[in-house]
């Protein structure tokens, strides 16, 4: 198990019940695998640095995490098919 840095960005045309329920959801899924989420910090609405897909905003969140390396293989993929992620990035601490 590694500790990991999870930073992804919601689209910023999603409802904020939906941003709750996806942020829920990614967090039940490391726990369901296992792992440990250390902490989630919301940053808000921000500026994207170039527009992607149209976009120039997104929701922020940041999410200190412990998961084997399989299993963020697995979420990342995951989190590339779920609607409303715009992009993610794991980084091993």
């Amino acid at each position: 198990m590694n500790k990991y840095e999870l930073l992804y960005i919601i689209s910023s045309d999603v409802t904020e019940d939906k941003r709750e329920e996806l942020i829920k959801k990614f967090s039940s899924y490391v726990e369901s695998k296992g792992g440990v989420v250390d902490g989630i910090d919301k940053w808000g609405m921000k500026k994207l640095a170039y527009p992607i897909n149209f976009k120039t905003e997104g929701y922020y969140v940041l999410m200190n995490l412990t998961l084997s390396a399989e299993e963020v293989d697995a979420m990342a993929k995951l989190m590339n098919i779920t609607e409303g992620i715009v992009r993610q990035l794991f980084v091993r601490k």
